[in-house]
């Protein structure tokens, strides 16, 4: 089993699509430190690189994030489909639920990889805010940017870990609906345009009852943000995650490649 993940990872790390995606979410930090009329329009002046973070993440959580994921996760099937590089795999004396199983964990990691890559490259574009105590907020704890007082460079490196850990738990769902679709359709096109699609029509559901923004992913997108008691987003998270994995692997057992 750790040999077919670790073959998935290298895989993954080999695609044109998830080397794009780490440039992107390298360079996007860059936007808000060199922003000229940063003051002048979002009403903020960056005085540590504790915030850069939270920006960079605002930037790409609501549309990119998900994007990127949904791509990339359907063209872990669709690319081998197209290639023909699937159907041997699965000939071999490999049981098939160990290849999805494979696939399924490296795509539901995925999302924590540009993270953290978001992460890295957020702290290096604001290095020369310094990372020390400062006065203000990281934008995602109590007061936001303004804050509540002085804030310690630790109390502002766990704010943002903490924000960026449930911004990977937020896209694991999406990771593992793409996987899904893309055993369903075999196709990365339409694993991923049927994935965003789904997302999307989740969105417009904003005009149904509350009760049902409850239960729909596109409502803890923004999981990241949140304070408080997050513990039934968590888990309805986990709930989706998992739901859509189990569905992925009984398909794909049943998928004719």
């Amino acid at each position: 089993m750790l040999t077919l993940i670790s073959l998935e990872f290298r895989k993954l790390l080999g695609s044109r699509s998830v080397r794009l995606a780490a440039v992107l979410c390298l360079l996007l930090p860059w936007i808000w430190p060199l922003a000229p009329r940063l003051k002048e329009i979002y009403k903020l002046i960056i005085v540590s690189g504790w915030q850069v973070p939270t920006l960079a993440l605002e930037t790409v959580a609501p549309f990119l994030l998900p994007l990127l994921v949904a791509l990339t996760c359907a063209e872990m099937i669709g690319t081998e489909i197209a290639q023909g590089t699937l159907a041997p795999l699965i000939l071999r004396p490999v049981n098939r639920s160990r290849v999805i199983l494979a696939k399924l964990i490296t795509a539901l990691l995925y999302p924590a990889i540009l993270l953290t890559i978001l992460f890295f490259g957020s702290l290096i574009a604001g290095a020369r805010f310094g990372f020390g105590d400062f006065t203000g907020g990281t934008g995602i704890g109590p007061g936001l940017f303004v804050g509540v007082g002085e804030l310690s460079s630790g109390a502002a490196f766990a704010e943002v870990a903490r924000a960026y850990l449930l911004a990977a738990l937020s896209l694991m769902p999406i990771a593992a609906l793409a996987v899904l679709f893309a055993v369903i359709y075999l196709s990365t096109a339409a694993a991923a345009l049927a994935t965003l699609a789904t997302i999307n029509i989740m969105t417009l559901l904003v005009v149904f009852p509350e009760a049902l923004q409850k239960i729909l992913i596109t409502t803890y997108l923004d999981l990241y943000t949140r304070q408080g008691d997050i513990g039934q987003p968590i888990i309805l998270m986990i709930i989706y995650t998992i739901g859509f994995s189990v569905m992925a692997v009984f398909a794909f057992e049943k998928r004719d490649l």
